[in-house]
């Protein structure tokens, strides 16, 4: 699995193809696979931390479910019949089903989940994770590269909006502290569209062992040539190399590998789950990151998605356990910051299965919001409109209902503390819906 998109062999071969591009430019190679262009970036400062954080806006951590997720393996209506005549081998049971391993656990008298979610259980208990269903961008398009792209740049179809949404939040807003070497952060080899245009931003897609490559008996030669080498030349190289060292020096002295989460809370030793160890090392640090984003893929799940032991439900108790672990470590761990999470992927799949015990692509699906600043423990649906066949878009989809810029620019508005909303969102109006409190 890769850092920034693991796919299925089952995928459909759009996904296959957009797995296998490449989102990174020419540079030196660091250590975990990071390639800087042009060296460094010329805006990365030295490194000098002075005061804490202190802010009333929360750190944004976004998770985005790469290749089209199935929500409704995830959160079902478990009374509707619809729903298990359409999904003869792949449904999950209902909360009282004699199949006590693989029953879904109710969560109201309508909706339930399914077993790989219970590390977010808690959470949900608490009321600081917030479930939104028949959910998803406007846009039709069932293609992977463009509903990605679309749900990342928060405007479908605009072919002069290049940058993400979550960048234009960043460029519009004052920096937390002004002193932060990094406003924000993409855990991955190369950077996601939503941080595309991002002031002091980069992707990293290991924290822990972000250097120079090559043999650990010269490093410290290498690293003090760059240093004398690069003191004294015209600008911007010259802060472009010192920064770019400063930066490893200040990620080397966090010691991610060394840390040690809170509650007990154990991360999944999976890719996701690191990355998600390496959020709570880095908000906890409190080095003045605003905004950190995850991609966890696995999702296109045509054929053999076996949501009950197989494929599927492997990937959704990665998802999971980690943000479990994170809920257990971070926002219920005696962190004194406020910390949002968002749970997202480009559109979700076909009601009814296929005859390869799958899914194809669809369009509404649920998004997920956690933090102790968002009203949760409920399933929020604006309108639910319902399996039957007439009901669904081109007789196949869930409806979307509740468009995702919604969700996000409450987010922004309320817990970011950016009413910019018109920027971040061009040209679309959000309507409040209570995602928070």
């Amino acid at each position: 699995m890769t850092d920034k998109l693991q796919h299925d062999c089952d995928a459909c071969n759009e996904y296959n193809e957009l797995s296998r591009r490449q989102f990174v430019g020419d540079g030196f190679l660091l250590g975990g696979g990071i390639v800087a262009t042009a060296l460094f970036p010329e805006w990365l400062p030295k490194v000098v931390l002075a005061q804490s954080q202190v802010s009333s806006r929360d750190i944004l951590v976004s998770v985005f479910l790469r290749g089209g997720s199935d929500g409704l393996s995830m959160v079902f209506p478990f009374n509707d019949p619809l729903y298990y005549s359409g999904r003869a081998t792949i449904a999950i049971p209902r909360p009282d089903s004699s199949n006590t391993a693989q029953r879904g656990i109710a969560l109201d008298n309508t909706w339930a989940v399914s077993r790989p979610l219970s590390p977010v259980l808690p959470a949900f208990q608490a009321g600081e994770l917030l479930i939104l269903h028949a959910t998803g961008s406007v846009d039709p398009s069932r293609s992977h590269f463009d509903a990605q792209k679309y749900i990342e740049v928060g405007k479908p179809r605009d072919p002069n909006v290049a940058t993400g949404w979550l960048a234009r939040h960043l460029a519009t807003s004052t920096p937390m502290r002004s002193t932060a070497p990094l406003r924000a952060l993409g855990l991955s080899d190369g950077l996601a569209r939503i941080l595309v245009g991002a002031p002091k931003t980069l992707p990293i897609s290991d924290p822990a062992n972000f250097g120079l490559q090559g043999s650990a008996a010269t490093r410290s030669e290498r690293t003090n040539w760059i240093r004398n080498n690069y003191t004294g030349v015209p600008e911007p190289v010259q802060a472009s190399a010192l920064d770019a060292l400063n930066t490893i020096t200040l990620l080397q002295n966090l010691n991610i590998a060394a840390y040690r989460p809170a509650n007990g809370a154990v991360y999944p030793n999976n890719g996701f789950g690191r990355a998600m160890r390496s959020c709570a090392a880095l908000i906890k640090g409190d080095i003045g990151v605003e905004a950190l984003h995850v991609d966890i893929g696995g999702w296109d799940t045509h054929a053999n998605q076996d949501p009950l032991a197989g494929s599927m439900f492997n990937t959704m108790n990665s998802l999971f356990g980690s943000l479990g672990a994170f809920w257990a470590d971070v926002i219920n761990g005696g962190y004194s910051g406020g910390v949002t999470v968002v749970v997202i992927s480009e559109f979700g799949r076909n009601v009814r299965e296929n005859g390869t015990r799958g899914t194809d692509h669809g369009r509404g699906n649920v998004m997920f919001c956690m933090g102790k600043g968002i009203a949760g423990g409920r399933v929020m649906v604006n309108t639910w409109p319902g399996l039957a066949i007439e009901n669904l878009e081109n007789r196949a989809d869930l409806r979307v209902t509740l468009d995702h810029r919604d969700v996000l620019a409450e987010i922004v508005q309320k817990r970011l503390g950016n009413t910019q909303t018109n920027v971040v969102f061009p040209d679309y109006t959000p309507t409040i819906r209570g995602v928070t409190k």
